[in-house]
């Protein structure tokens, strides 16, 4: 059985790789072709199987409610996938947590994590789309107060099997019982950051795991998001070992740079427009510009896997994070390319960084 403490016992300490999906279904620019919602979860399956025999430590599954996405019910993806895998984390990346009640949140990681034998994850987040709002009732305009309430009880349900709450949104709890109890002894819970100092303060006082996302433009703008965090965290009296850091973002690895380039841009510009474009305009993102947000001192982890190596060690210089999560299959990406860049990654990137930082902290 897997340890149900799910501690990671990786050379040079407790470094992780990752990658994630948000299951996004447009046209494939090059082919025309877009597959079908079966195919798009069936691929999703596979690459998680995929980075599991690979030995990547984490796969990560995020939540939208819209026809040009494929997964809306996070834990139930992940539970097939666990049924597939052996020891591979399994991680929402992220749960809309605004528009969720925390208990039935908790209750479904909760049984995840026996159905995967403690290997649960719950990455929380304020969601930067926002469809789920009137989707499930919720008013935009307590967006933020949903988020922090929500936080707040998901963390006491993970300490309490009997609780006892009341807040403005949900009706309150008197001597619930929740269940059932995860199989680890307690459910990791991340907070997932985009660039809000509160954001970074409350996961520090809560003691849980922060995800930085950074997608875009140059990696040390984030880093009074860590400093923050950390100092948070230490004023809520918790230890710096436990205050764990991660970063995300778009990436791609193929065997050359010029590999990398062409094979990605393509499928990220078509991903821009279809995501990140404002109603009715093309979103004007060059191939000039392409190559210059994947320069060694931007954010966009795209190119060979030594390229790669150096931007994730420059930016554990930064961050001090213990873990690197990628989202590679975007815009209508095929699956065989996806997998060879998340082979590249588990065989030629993972094991040079975490040998690299063992070195730095006199570890290997």
């Amino acid at each position: 059985m897997t340890n149900p403490n799910h501690e990671p016992t990786l050379p040079g300490g407790s470094f992780e790789f990752g990658v994630y999906t948000l299951g996004d279904i447009v046209a494939d620019p090059i082919s025309g072709q877009a597959v079908s919602q079966y195919r798009r979860l069936q691929d999703i399956v596979a690459a998680a199987k995929l980075a599991d025999e690979a030995g990547l430590d984490v796969f990560g599954v995020g939540e939208h409610h819209r026809l040009d996405f494929a997964v809306s019910s996070v834990p139930v993806v992940l539970a097939a996938i666990s049924q597939v895998t052996s020891r591979i984390k399994l991680s929402s990346t992220t749960m809309v947590l605004g528009t969720l009640d925390p208990v039935r949140l908790f209750e479904d990681f909760a049984t995840l994590d026996l159905l995967s034998d403690g290997r649960a994850e719950i990455m929380a987040g304020r969601g930067a789309f926002t469809e789920s709002f009137p989707l499930f009732g919720y008013d935009l305009n307590d967006y933020q107060q949903l988020f922090a309430e929500n936080l707040a009880l998901l963390e006491q349900l993970g300490d309490q099997e009997i609780v006892n709450w009341q807040g403005a949104f949900r009706p309150p709890l008197k001597d619930a019982e929740i269940s059932p109890r995860p199989l680890q002894q307690k459910l990791p819970l991340w907070v997932g950051v985009g660039g809000t100092p509160a954001s970074a303060e409350r996961a520090g006082r809560l003691g849980a795991g922060m995800a930085i996302a950074i997608l875009s433009g140059s990696p040390e703008r984030f880093r009074h998001l860590a400093d923050l965090y950390r100092q948070a965290g230490a004023e809520a009296g918790h230890s710096p070992k436990s205050l764990k850091v991660a970063v995300t973002s778009h990436g791609y690895i193929a065997k050359t740079s010029k590999q990398a380039l062409d094979d990605f841009y393509p499928y990220y510009l078509n991903y821009l427009n279809g995501f990140m474009a404002q109603a009715g305009n093309e979103f004007r993102f060059t191939r000039e510009d392409f190559e210059a947000y994947t320069r060694p001192g931007e954010a966009l982890a795209v190119g060979s896997p030594q390229q790669i190596i150096e931007k994730i060690l420059y930016q554990h210089e930064l961050f001090g994070h213990t873990r690197f999560m990628a989202q590679m299959d975007v815009g209508g990406m095929p699956f065989s390319k996806v997998a060879s860049a998340i082979e590249l990654l588990a065989a030629e990137v993972a094991p040079i960084v975490r040998r690299e930082i063992a070195r730095k902290n006199g570890t290997s």
